[in-house]
């Protein structure tokens, strides 16, 4: 991800008893000259920082009252909460309570916590009680430094995830923990320091000068821990949840046509955007579309003509927004001609924004195979996911700057003998490649060469999906299969009707075929073993055979919707749509299946 936000807290950090040290202020024009926005995050009532911090112009926007109160750079002033009510103040000063109040916090000595407590809890007020130091806080349910900062950025059209924040004390847990890399200095609480992504040396303020400065001069944010920010992609073999911490690394996932490799990718894709972060992919065959379920994500394309660049590039300034460019109905020449327009302006744009925080590149192979590929692609500021069965035939360029590999299904010995060569080495034992080769639908693996793999492949389990998963939309709905592979309904040993040669025939003949011609089939599990047989999706054979099972428990009357609705819900089908394929070749998979000589009517399971 991009460094474009720098998020600082005043006393301690960047200030000693409230004097702003002279070089981090230096630092910070340095900073905001570079287009890096500044937020001071402080638990300071706004009217005090004034006075001690003076003209607050010396930064883009403050966060005052630990979050509590928005100061914008126009001078406008946003308060999240209200001050706590009268007779809870009237109550304190009855107790002899010293106290400040602002907009929204009320300040006291941490001494007098104990009499605090007991007012919010005989008043039975929403309020907390925040430590800093050796002063108290008492703030409103859901306030915090992190809460204030994200409310700011996402005004100022920004993201936390291209955030820096730094701080010192026990106030400051959720300001780290919201941005994307949480610094500690090494002169504050060692408890914060526990849990920070990095702990800033010195001995003073000064020391934080020089780490902004420092970070300016690299377009990518640091490397965080393996923490706040993750993605939870399945469980390891000896049971322990594999989590890859969300970097700005390279990415690809690899593995043979049919294999489930969009669908990991959507897995991916599902936990970032719902973690914040705005994703662009690039579907050339339709497998993403039902992300759009999702907050925050819209699909253009698919039945539509592609985005002209200039509104797709509206859409991307928007760090709360993501992409799915839906290329399935492009002919092949016009899916390269506007990626080769598409992909640069992509990169300039996040040169410039931080966003989208990943671009997402499905059927990687037929795009980035060419010498240019760093005319398209900004490789130094990395976090792409590329998507491909065939990983020799990426440009060498682009394969040496993948920083992390996950494999599905892989047979051919060429494409693995890239993925090891990938990986940092060139032999891992043979029966890894049979591992491969046998990978289940629901496995997948992660070579070494990134941290969390441990140096070694490390198989895992995939959790399951938050939306559904639409496979190849235009690739499979519409495949026309070779005659002796179609469906042919059958009735004591006679065909009743033309094979059916697509899933879009499929459904259309069960329309018309007699009801005990589709009752004999389903009784027989012959559904379900066609399209796993053919088509390999278990995922939809496995829908079938469900179906099949609740037929024989006598649980379906209405058998022939209830085997299409599956396959509606799958693949977007429409029963109106027109029947006939208007694709005229069919994948080598499909041609040389294993059920490509067998006759499913009448066959018992």
């Amino acid at each position: 991800m991009k460094f474009g936000v720098l998020a600082l807290d005043y006393d301690g950090t960047i200030a000693r008893d409230g004097i702003l040290d002279s070089e981090v202020r230096a630092a910070i024009a340095e900073a905001r000259a570079r287009g890096i926005a500044v937020v001071l995050v402080t638990g300071r009532i706004l009217s005090e920082l004034q006075q001690v911090a003076g003209d607050l112009q010396f930064v883009d926007a403050v966060v005052a009252e630990n979050g509590a109160v928005l100061a914008y750079p126009s001078g406008h002033l946003r308060p999240l909460a209200n001050l706590p009510s009268l007779t809870f103040l009237h109550e304190l000063r009855r107790r002899g309570l010293e106290f400040k109040a602002g907009q929204c916090v009320v300040e006291l000595d941490a001494a007098a916590a104990p009499q605090v407590l007991t007012v919010i809890r005989e008043q039975e007020l929403p309020l907390v009680l925040l430590f800093n130091l050796g002063r108290l806080m008492v703030l409103p349910q859901g306030v915090s430094k992190g809460v204030g900062l994200r409310e700011m950025l996402t005004t100022l059209r920004l993201s936390v995830h291209n955030a820096i924040a730094i701080g010192d004390a026990e106030n400051d847990y959720d300001l780290l923990a919201e941005c994307e890399i949480g610094v500690a200095v090494s002169w504050g609480s060692q408890a914060l320091q526990n849990v920070a992504d990095e702990v800033l040396r010195g001995d003073g303020p000064a020391a934080v000068a020089t780490y902004i400065r420092q970070a300016m001069e690299k377009v990518r944010l640091p490397p965080e821990r393996i923490g706040q920010h993750r993605l939870l992609l399945g469980t390891a073999e000896d049971g322990h949840v594999l989590a890859l911490a969300i970097r700005g690394r390279n990415a690809l996932v690899a593995g043979d046509p049919r294999s489930g490799k969009s669908w990991v990718t959507g897995l991916a894709c599902e936990q970032l955007i719902l973690q914040g972060y705005s994703v662009c992919v690039i579907d050339p065959e339709g497998d993403y579309r039902t992300l759009e379920s999702l907050p925050g994500v819209v699909v253009f394309g698919g039945d539509d003509p592609p985005p002209e660049l200039p509104d797709l590039a509206r859409v991307l300034r928007h760090p709360d927004l993501s992409v799915v460019v839906d290329l399935s109905h492009s002919p092949y020449h016009e899916k390269l001609s506007y990626l080769k327009s598409l992909l640069p302006m992509l990169a300039a744009i996040r040169r410039t924004t931080g966003f989208p925080h990943r671009i997402v590149i499905d059927e990687a192979h037929y795009f980035l195979h060419e010498p240019n590929v760093h005319e398209l692609l900004d490789l130094t500021l990395g976090a792409y996911t590329l998507v491909t069965y065939r990983m020799s035939d990426l440009h060498p360029t682009l394969r040496e700057a993948i920083e992390g590999v996950i494999v599905k299904r892989t047979t051919e010995p060429h494409e693995i003998q890239t993925l090891l060569e990938m990986a940092g080495t060139k032999i891992i034992g043979s029966e890894w490649k049979a591992i491969f080769a046998s990978l289940d639908i629901s496995q997948a693996i992660l070579l070494p060469g990134i941290q969390e793999a441990g140096g070694k492949p490390l198989k895992f389990e995939l959790f399951p999906r938050l939306t559904s998963h639409v496979r190849h939309k235009a690739k499979y709905l519409d495949v026309q299969l070779l005659k002796e592979q179609g469906f042919a309904f059958t009735e004591n040993g006679k065909t009743v009707s033309p094979p059916a040669r697509t899933l879009k025939e499929f459904v259309s003949l069960l329309a018309d075929v007699p009801s005990k011609v589709i009752e004999g089939h389903a009784h027989r599990g012959d559904f379900s073993r066609w399209i796993a047989d053919v088509f390999r999706d278990h995922f939809l054979a496995s829908d079938i055979r469900k179906v099949e099972q609740r037929y024989r428990l006598g649980h379906i009357h209405n058998l022939a919707d209830s085997l299409a609705k599956p396959i509606q819900e799958r693949y977007e089908f429409s029963p109106g749509q027109v029947r006939d394929s208007q694709i005229p070749s069919v994948p080598p998979v499909l041609q040389h299946g294993p059920s490509s000589k067998r006759d499913l009517g009448d066959k018992q399971p």
